[in-house]
């Protein structure tokens, strides 16, 4: 029994390790305003946020799924599969969820936006509104 326990242990551990040890790499702000500013980007700008979170005021040409709703909607960004793909929320939590989910679908290419929308408003960057 004690073995079995053992063993248990042993492979949880290594699950959860290989987990966190895919973590989406992160894109600042100034190199998202850089990426924004190019003609025929290849980027899209997913905002995981509430859709009244959205209203509220969000980065200009971002789509909103809710980190919720991302798997029932998965057919409108299928098309991004191979493009790099900006993943924000409120401060990080949501967007994290919402890039497990995207990865899981086959998204090549996740990015994890740098201090979600607290730091983009804390930066005083532009917002649609």
């Amino acid at each position: 029994m004690k073995l079995i326990k053992l063993s248990l242990v042993t492979l949880l551990s290594v699950i959860s390790l290989l987990s966190f040890a895919q973590q989406t790499v992160t894109i600042s702000q100034q190199e998202l305003l850089t990426l924004m500013a190019t003609p025929n980007k290849q980027t899209i700008i997913l905002d995981v946020r509430s859709a009244e979170e959205f209203a509220e005021g969000h980065i200009k040409g971002a789509i909103n799924i809710s980190h919720e709703q991302i798997n029932a909607n998965l057919s409108k960004i299928s098309a991004f599969k191979d493009q790099t793909v900006i993943v924000h929320c409120r401060s990080g939590r949501r967007a994290i969820s919402a890039e497990n989910d995207l990865r899981a679908a086959g998204f090549s290419d996740l990015r994890h936006l740098e201090g979600d929308m607290n730091g983009w408003q804390a930066a005083n960057l532009p917002l649609i509104k």
